[in-house]
């Protein structure tokens, strides 16, 4: 009994973290699954006409039930890694997609799902090895995917504090509005907080989400650099055709895919 446990941890493992056709076509797939499901996940939660679909929030629920536990069988510490955070924001997805038969709406939680996009350091090795796009625009992807995160993380806040104090949030679109137009300074005035813990958050929103979206605006429009850290200085960004280090002067060998622009 040991050895068959044995085994079938191994078997999950290899599919986890080999480097096989077989495991990064796993992991791509589960990729893709964590992308439709967070789709979902959002446009359910914006659009009244996708509500109602219980069997099909049963059948995400099972799925990501039963990656849940391969990701506890593998792990070197099962209690430790159930006690992760990513783990814990699994948890309550899970919960909430089986919790809708008996209590009301909880689909607001669903949104927690997208901190899973792209977190995975396989999933992204696995990105940057098989799609030169990936990788020649990784910052970019990086830095968008975060803003879209807090922006959609902010608006569940938003929704689940001020939903019962704020006759202005109905819905959870009622609370994306609310963080894009504070987000954006725009601040037409028709939905404003008037609670104290309603203020925190506005002040959040424009403190944060500023930074992350400046940062966006950065990485789209500063020159494309490639990085390779000089053995001299450290220096680690350089232009895609640069032969000598900026900073020091050193002779660079940076490698190239043989393509010229």
């Amino acid at each position: 009994m040991q050895e068959a446990v044995t085994d079938f941890r191994g078997a999950l493992r290899r599919l986890y973290f080999g480097q096989t056709t077989a495991a990064r076509s796993w992991r791509i797939g589960l990729l893709m699954f964590d992308v439709v499901t967070i789709l979902y996940f959002v446009l359910s939660a914006t659009l009244p006409q996708l509500e109602g679909y219980p069997r099909l929030d049963w059948a995400i629920g099972f799925i990501l039930l039963i990656d849940y536990g391969f990701r506890l069988t593998i792990a070197l510490r099962p209690f430790k890694a159930a006690f992760d955070s990513t783990a814990i924001a699994d948890l309550i997805v899970i919960l909430s997609l089986f919790a809708e038969a008996l209590i009301e709406n909880l689909g607001f939680l669903r949104v927690i799902r997208m901190l899973r996009l792209l977190r995975s350091y396989h999933v992204v090795k696995d990105l940057r090895e098989t799609f030169s796009w990936f990788k020649e625009r990784e910052e970019i992807i990086n830095s968008a995917m975060n803003l879209l995160v807090f922006v959609f993380m902010v608006s569940a806040v938003v929704y689940v504090i001020e939903a019962q104090l704020n006759p202005d949030i109905n819905s959870y679109m009622d609370a994306l509005y609310f963080t894009v137009t504070t987000l954006t300074t725009t601040g037409y005035g028709d939905i404003t907080m008037t609670d104290t813990m309603g203020r925190a958050i506005t002040i959040i929103i424009m403190v944060f989400g500023v930074a992350l979206f400046l940062r966006l605006i950065q990485t789209i429009f500063r020159p494309s650099k490639v990085k390779y850290a000089c053995p001299d200085c450290g220096l680690n960004r350089h232009d895609n055709d640069a032969v000598h280090c900026k900073h020091c002067g050193n002779t660079l060998h940076i490698p190239t895919e043989g393509e010229w622009q």
